[in-house]
């Protein structure tokens, strides 16, 4: 199962996106999206995201907080997990990214982006941050349905651990 990480940087009323219009072949090309990537091999999620913020955006995050996952059967052919992080606190400067234009967005223009359908759903739960758990159906690229729910932490973690059990 291919993981990812996925981080939404706010600053007072305002959340730091990425308009993915750089990359060559790009999936995601046209879309809103906080920052992240794939885990690489023995990294674990709260490394990896780390790591793919400062990539993406020159900024160290400071102690982000794992708020919700994602799970997605069949994204591009692909079962996929994300974990999706907030965080308050970072050092450094913005830099330019490879893959796109970082905009700092007011938390009410979120809704308005053009964001994946399923990021729709789970959006308002990062937003409040609530801790939150959600399985997305999608047929290659075209968006089929899902469910996102708030849980408490403890149950955040047992939804992690059975989807890790079934690969």
């Amino acid at each position: 199962m291919l993981e990812t990480t996925l981080c939404y940087i706010f600053k007072d009323e305002k959340v730091l996106m990425l308009y993915r219009n750089k990359k060559e072949k790009d999936v995601h090309e046209g879309k809103w999206n906080g920052l992240g990537g794939k885990v690489e091999a023995n990294e674990t999620t709260l490394e990896c995201v780390i790591r793919e913020v400062l990539e993406e955006s020159g900024l160290k995050i400071i102690e982000p907080s794992l708020i919700g996952a994602c799970y997605y059967p069949n994204f591009n052919g692909l079962e996929e997990m994300m974990y999706v992080y907030v965080a308050k606190q970072y050092k450094g400067k913005i830099s330019e990214c490879d893959e796109g234009e970082l905009h700092w967005m007011m938390k009410n223009e979120i809704m308005n982006l053009n964001v994946w359908e399923s990021d729709r759903l789970f959006l308002p739960y990062v937003l409040n941050e609530d801790y939150f758990v959600a399985q997305f159906q999608y047929d290659e690229f075209d968006f089929i349905g899902g469910e996102c729910k708030v849980v408490t932490p403890l149950i955040l973690e047992k939804f992690i651990e059975s989807k890790k059990r079934t690969v």
